[in-house]
């Protein structure tokens, strides 16, 4: 059965949108960004905006520059260092082994 629906398919404020119904377009400029790996990505950008120097480019998510020559330089991440190793990199061996050697004999002593 039939819900008697005139008007099936459609919906408030549905139909072609034009620039008539819109208003007009902000004008825009686009910009080429250019990162290491050699991904261009152009977003675009009101035309008064203040347009930064680096982008995040969407493919790869480097930082990406304007000049297509000399892309910003990666940056190296360092890889997660467990509690162990930063204690490796301040400490000495001949340290660890007096603070080591003294804990063994507080624990002796205290047994």
């Amino acid at each position: 059965m039939a819900s008697g629906s005139a008007i099936r398919g459609s919906r408030v404020g549905a139909g072609p949108m034009g620039e008539a119904e819109r208003g007009d377009a902000a004008p825009r400029i686009y910009i080429s960004y250019y990162c290491a790996v050699g991904h261009e990505t152009t977003p675009s950008f009101a035309h008064d905006a203040e347009v930064p120097e680096e982008w995040d480019c969407p493919k790869c998510g480097l930082a990406a520059g304007q000049d297509k020559e000399n892309p910003p330089i990666p940056v190296k991440n360092e890889p997660y260092k467990t509690h162990l190793a930063y204690v490796k990199e301040r400490r000495e061996d001949n340290d660890g082994r007096s603070i080591l050697d003294e804990a063994l004999l507080n624990i002796r002593g205290k047994i």
